[in-house]
């Protein structure tokens, strides 16, 4: 992949809230390496907010017409989880690298061909994980990597809120969402666990989904009160995912659920050593005491969703693969496909 040293220019899919509140500010905060070119929203109004908040100079309220400039070399897919396939898609077709927003996809079988098309177009193809741009997220990559918990053979991902089902959006819509808390912020949690212990291949997973608060008109917001008529998704899901190493992993997640407090946490256990994420802590063994400490470092106020949208820019330039690969958005998407199937089956799925 040839390198780039001008400066790339940004097209922006999907104007609404994770465009305007993470991905357009991470690349204004960048002027020497990037320029947004052009928005595009099927909402022309949504689309004009965006552009006039950043001073953008081209709007669309078709994509596609925005992709042929030639001025745009790179592609941030904003839009709902249902839209994420096509306009990744048609931007790799058209020569476009890509940062598309989390959940990958709908199905693993979208993010399959995410991914064949970024190969075929030799482009880069980057999954918005954001969590993993944290400081300290980093730092336990590195404890991890120098053999500090020895081999990880148990993970738990909690991403648990106690009343938190999106007032906004169509994050009670499966057609439109692919599901609830589990694709919502189940995803991000668990692309971190994943990421930390090494990506082990799945091999199976067992799960229950619930849906207990959604539906219901007597359930207090804390994210602003949903239309409970219009609830399609699930409120809680737990899964046990196995691996071929032997590793396992405990998935929960919510948006609501009667619980003391809100949990965003991954707990690891290894061999010679154990870590959590938040806060980060590692547990160890030393003189015949279990130690426990949080690392103290430099630079830990970081804005996430502008460090993945510099790191997309600089791999782009350097002709580097991403922190977060399609791949690896891939298999995220084939644990989830598993999780759902399960719950519907009542027994543990294959994943392929």
């Amino acid at each position: 992949m040839p390198k780039a040293s001008k400066k790339i220019g940004v097209g922006i899919i999907g104007s609404g809230g994770i465009a305007q509140g993470a991905h357009m500010p991470g690349y204004a905060a960048i002027p020497g390496e990037c320029e947004i070119i052009a928005v595009a929203d099927v909402d022309k109004n949504v689309a004009k907010k965006a552009a006039d908040q950043f001073k953008v100079p081209n709007l669309f309220t078709d994509y596609k017409k925005m992709l042929e400039m030639d001025e745009i070399q790179a592609v941030s897919v904003c839009t709902p989880n249902f839209l994420h396939m096509q306009p990744t898609l048609d931007a790799l077709k058209a020569g476009k690298h890509v940062l598309c927003e989390k959940p990958m996809a709908m199905s693993a079988s979208e993010a399959r061909k995410m991914v064949d098309a970024a190969k075929k177009a030799g482009k880069l193809l980057q999954i918005g994980y954001n969590s993993r741009f944290s400081p300290s997220n980093q730092l336990l990559k590195k404890y991890i990597e120098a053999g500090e918990l020895g081999e990880i053979y148990f993970a738990r991902a909690q991403a648990l809120r106690r009343r938190g089902i999106p007032g906004w959006g169509v994050f009670i819509d499966k057609e439109k969402q692919g599901g609830g808390p589990l694709i919502d912020i189940g995803v991000h949690i668990l692309d971190l666990t994943l990421w930390l212990m090494g990506h082990p291949k799945p091999i199976a997973a067992s799960g229950q989904t619930y849906a207990k608060f959604g539906h219901r008109d007597d359930v207090v917001g804390f994210m602003g009160q949903w239309d409970y008529k219009k609830f399609t998704v699930e409120d809680f899901a737990a899964a046990l995912i196995r691996f071929d190493n032997g590793a396992t992993i405990i998935l929960e997640s919510s948006f609501a659920a009667n619980l003391k407090e809100d949990v965003y946490n991954s707990t690891l256990c290894g061999t010679e050593g154990g870590a959590e994420t938040n806060p980060p802590r590692i547990i160890q063994e030393k003189h015949r005491s279990l130690v426990s400490y949080t690392p103290d470092f430099p630079g830990g106020n970081v804005n996430t969703h502008h460090a993945e949208v510099k790191s997309f820019i600089e791999c782009i330039k350097k002709g580097e693969k991403p922190l977060v690969t399609g791949e690896q958005g891939m298999m995220v998407a084939q644990i989830m496909d598993a999780i759902y199937a399960s719950s519907e089956a009542g027994k543990e799925v294959s994943i392929a």
